[in-house]
C-alpha cells in the first residue's frame, strides 16, 4: 500500500475509522493549505519504510464530521492508529523523524 497523494473529499465515518485492523494513519488537511504542502516531503519520505501502513488523506475543515470527532484544529494532523485506537498524532511535522517515531508505535513486524 503506498502514500496516498490526494485529499479524499468523501470522509468514512467515525465508526468505520474505529473499527479498521492493523495500522493506519489518517492526514487531515486541504490542497490549498500551505502547511500541508510544505509537509508533503517529509510525510513521503516517513512513509517509504511503512508502505504497508493505511493512509488515509482526508480533506478536512469546517463542519466535517470525522476532523471534528478527532478534534482537529490545525492543518495538516497525522493521526496513528493501531486497530482503530489512536496512538499518537503529529501535528504541522516539522522533520522526518518525528513522523517515524509516530510509525514506531503502530507499525510492528509481524512475527513469523
Amino acid at each position: 500500500m503506498a502514500m496516498t497523494t490526494e485529499f479524499a473529499l468523501t470522509a468514512p465515518s467515525r465508526a468505520e475509522i474505529d473499527a479498521l485492523r492493523g495500522p493506519a494513519v489518517i492526514e487531515f488537511g486541504t490542497s490549498w493549505c500551505g502547511y500541508c504542502r510544505a509537509a508533503q516531503q517529509l510525510i513521503a519520505e516517513a512513509f517509504e519504510d511503512h508502505a504497508s501502513v493505511r493512509h488515509l488523506k482526508i480533506e478536512d475543515g469546517s463542519g466535517r464530521p470525522l476532523g471534528r470527532s478527532f478534534r482537529v484544529k490545525l492543518w495538516p494532523t497525522l493521526i496513528f492508529l493501531d486497530n482503530g485506537i489512536e496512538l499518537a498524532r503529529v501535528v504541522r511535522p516539522k522533520s522526518t523523524s518525528e513522523i517515524r517515531d509516530a510509525f514506531a508505535l503502530i507499525d510492528h513486524p509481524v512475527s513469523p
